[in-house]
């Protein structure tokens, strides 16, 4: 071989070299696809969330009417259904699944219109 085709041949596998390097360090690529999976991963937590609040409510208010006693033609200042327990104290359940005591004067004669 001469030398010039020597010399062409190892500037070509340098220039070859050389941007396999430049493109092994792009982290635009992995910076996408981490931040997809951060999104996906929020949204799947939030989604968790919100069946767990709903599956408390929704437990808790199955409790509330079996072991509580409704008190008919009242409402919470919420709309929700309001019992009363054995200690005589008025509550509904939230939409987290949590007891929320009222006073008497808190509880409303009509319901909300929805």
């Amino acid at each position: 071989m001469k030398t010039k085709n020597k010399f062409t041949i190892a500037l070509l596998s340098a220039g070859i070299f050389s941007v396999t390097l430049v493109n092994a360090q792009d982290h635009s690529v992995g910076h996408k696809i981490g931040s997809a999976a951060k999104d996906a991963g929020h949204a799947t937590a939030v989604a968790a969330k919100d069946v767990g609040h709903k599956t408390s409510e929704v437990s808790v208010k199955g409790a509330a009417a079996v072991t509580g006693k409704r008190y008919k033609n009242h409402w919470a200042p919420t709309g929700e259904l309001v019992y009363i327990d054995k200690h005589s104290r008025y509550y509904y359940v939230d939409k987290r699944g949590h007891y929320q005591y009222l006073k008497k004067s808190e509880l409303r004669t009509k319901p909300l219109k929805h």
